[in-house]
């Protein structure tokens, strides 16, 4: 085991007994077959389990559609990355020299599911209770600094709000693209929100769900949680 991987291991607070399952769950696509692509699959179903039975716990006064909405936030890309680097995980990955060249160690979307693949290797070799305390470890910070009521509002109604007390006109949708079969439609709509260069895109099941990933995008970029 490398001493990166050491380093990690000890702030992961786990040890683990088959050093392989680290390995793989570090290595990317672009540098091998035997990649961290399973583990990943593996770990965002187990990441998103102990999550819920978190908020579960938590938050007793909220509803599903509450506790849906804050795991979403608790779960995404953007939240995984940043625990990511917290870790120095991108100075552990195995890339191909294309990725490495391309800064593919610090981006989002592989320290994510790095990450998650990590996750996923823990439980593996140690079980679902090792996992939850490597999770927990990780989480405990967020989950102390959790308000509801700043983040359980739809991102449609906290994007709106935001602009308003700027001052700032409302954002506009417009539906782009709808593809798929009736019964399994993608929708993707780009958003146009006054302080923002260039228009944002979401895609989902529904028109709505495309507007709420958009209005999503526009409000990480607007930093509206964070708007005093």
């Amino acid at each position: 085991m490398s001493n990166a991987h050491k380093e990690l291991t000890q702030q992961l607070g786990y040890g683990f007994r088959d050093g392989a399952l680290l390995a793989r769950a570090l290595t990317h696509r672009s540098h091998s077959s035997r990649n961290y692509e399973r583990l990943e699959f593996l770990g965002d179903s187990i990441l998103s389990f102990i999550v819920a039975d978190v908020l579960y716990d938590r938050f007793p006064q909220l509803s599903e559609g509450e506790l849906t909405r804050l795991r979403a936030t608790l779960v995404r890309r953007e939240t995984l990355a940043t625990l990511a680097r917290a870790l120095d995980l991108g100075n552990c990955l195995d890339l191909g020299s294309g990725e490495l060249k391309s800064g593919g160690f610090d981006r989002d979307s592989i320290l994510a599911d790095a990450l998650e693949a990590v996750f996923g290797a823990v439980y593996k070799d140690g079980g679902i209770e090792a996992v939850r305390s490597v999770v927990l470890r990780r989480y405990q910070p967020i989950l102390d600094s959790i308000d509801p009521n700043s983040i359980l509002k739809d991102p449609k109604t906290r994007l709106q709000e935001f602009l308003q007390r700027k001052s700032l006109a409302t954002p506009t949708y417009s539906v782009l693209d709808v593809s798929g079969d009736p019964h399994q439609q993608r929708f993707v709509v780009e958003c146009r929100v006054p302080g923002l260069k260039e228009a944002v895109r979401g895609e989902g099941s529904s028109r709505r769900n495309a507007e709420q990933a958009a209005a999503t995008r526009a409000c990480e970029l607007l930093k509206c949680e964070t708007d005093d």
